[in-house]
């Protein structure tokens, strides 16, 4: 198997990507955080002490993803032209699942950007309630679906 982060004397590199072409890439993700009945309250109900939790988390998802290529060091650096996140409830098991959909025009996917965003996201709720339960759990951080580029079109089932 040939890795193309590695060049021929076995040294980390990172990809060449231009001569790949310029295509829309869309990439959709999902995290879920589970948590006491407590801290589900305390966010449900705007009761946190730091504040609206799945609104911080919704901004720092956002940020999270845009801030990708300094976090993962083989990243290209990407221009995002759209970042959505979505946080529902799972009532049953108290817990909140992220997903978030990243879109950009370019040479190379943006898979990362929406697994980062979740995972930054994800970690901001624990962050923000961590004071009443310190027992969550982030889990379920996948990769949906992804658009664009020449592997074409991949879906989770």
């Amino acid at each position: 198997m040939n890795l193309t982060h590695l060049d021929e004397k076995n040294r980390p590199k990172m990809v060449d990507v231009s001569e790949k072409n310029i295509t829309q890439r869309i990439a959709v993700a999902s995290g879920v955080i589970f948590m006491n009945e407590e801290a589900f309250k305390a966010i449900k109900q705007n009761t946190a002490k730091k504040g609206p939790v799945l609104q911080t988390a919704v901004v720092a998802a956002i940020m999270g993803a845009k801030k990708t290529s300094e976090l993962i060091p083989m990243c290209h650096p990407l221009m995002l032209s759209k970042i959505d996140a979505n946080i529902t409830e799972i009532e049953k098991d108290c817990a909140f699942k992220l997903i978030i959909s990243v879109k950009c025009e370019g040479k190379t996917g943006v898979e990362m950007e929406a697994l980062t965003g979740v995972s930054i996201g994800l970690l901001t709720i624990y962050d923000m309630v961590k004071a009443i339960d310190k027992t969550m759990k982030i889990s379920e951080i996948v990769l949906e679906s992804k658009e664009g580029g020449k592997s074409g079109q991949y879906l989770r089932t």
